[in-house]
């Protein structure tokens, strides 16, 4: 059941993808030269959607957190790898995934990048295991670092995307 919850989930995120034009190669670009923050604002609404929802079901019992582990080492590699993928391509891996399927063939080339970048990571993990374990936190949330209930957290998330969202505007970008 959880599988087609998921699948049923992923389609109705797609849909909201392309009803933003969030899947637009111009779009993209223009995110990177911050001329267009439209794929910011999804982005900052996702977040903000998302963070209510599952904090919201995990206290009510409805799902369970599972929580993977934080380390910095991995996270600045990581983000490195999906920047300049991003750079690069003009799309991010899940609007590449949906570029591809509203028949945008130059998505491809994103497609292929993927598949050659997770064997070349396959090969080239046992090297880079220790850089990836550098500064390792554990299980960590932003509520659990600052010592502060997930809820305080999140109001003042809420607000700082709230404030983003009224500068977009006030800018008109």
């Amino acid at each position: 059941m959880n599988l087609i919850y998921g699948f049923i989930t992923g389609i109705f995120f797609g849909f909201l993808l392309s009803k933003g034009q969030v899947l637009k190669y111009d779009r993209q670009i223009a995110a990177m030269q911050f001329k267009d923050m439209t794929i910011f604002k999804f982005m900052l609404s996702s977040i903000a959607v998302s963070m209510v929802g599952l904090y919201l079901f995990s206290d009510l019992g409805f799902i369970t957190l599972n929580i993977k582990g934080f380390s910095w080492g991995a996270q600045v590699v990581g983000g490195l790898v999906f920047g300049i993928g991003w750079g690069i391509l003009g799309y991010c891996p899940g609007t590449a995934t949906g570029a591809l399927a509203e028949g945008r063939v130059d998505a491809l080339w994103g497609m292929g990048g993927m598949i050659t970048g997770g064997l070349m990571y396959g090969f080239i993990y046992p090297l880079v295991k220790p850089i990836l374990h550098l500064g390792k936190a554990g299980k960590l949330t932003l509520s659990d670092a600052l010592g502060l209930n997930h809820w305080i957290v999140i109001v003042f998330a809420l607000a700082f995307i709230g404030g983003v969202f009224w500068f977009f505007e006030k800018k008109k970008i």
